[in-house]
């Protein structure tokens, strides 16, 4: 099996701590991807940072975590405030998102 085909069949977990938590895949080896986030009682999900290992760019793998940032936000009824670039510039080219937005 491929890398690529790897990639496609990791799950994403959701973590939650006490003053925020992150949307995670790991990709094996020990690497892992994430989107972390803040969050203060039922305040907006701040979104702070989203990473990907180098060897695993390009794959599609931050879009998936927004993806599930999403889903969950639209779900549950929570607000995003974009902080990180990337999540940000995602919110831009999705126009459908804006109400999710605080």
């Amino acid at each position: 099996m491929n890398d690529a085909s790897q990639d496609a069949r990791q799950e994403i977990q959701r973590e939650e701590g006490p003053g925020g938590g992150r949307y995670v895949i790991r990709l094996g080896g020990g690497a892992e991807a994430e989107l972390s986030y803040q969050r203060r009682g039922d305040g907006p999900f701040v979104v702070t940072h989203t990473g990907v290992p180098p060897a695993f760019e390009g794959r599609g793998i931050a879009a998936r975590l927004v993806d599930a940032l999403i889903a969950d936000a639209r779900a549950e009824g929570f607000k995003i405030t974009p902080l990180c670039s990337y999540v940000a510039t995602q919110f831009r080219r999705h126009p459908e998102w804006q109400d999710l937005r605080a």
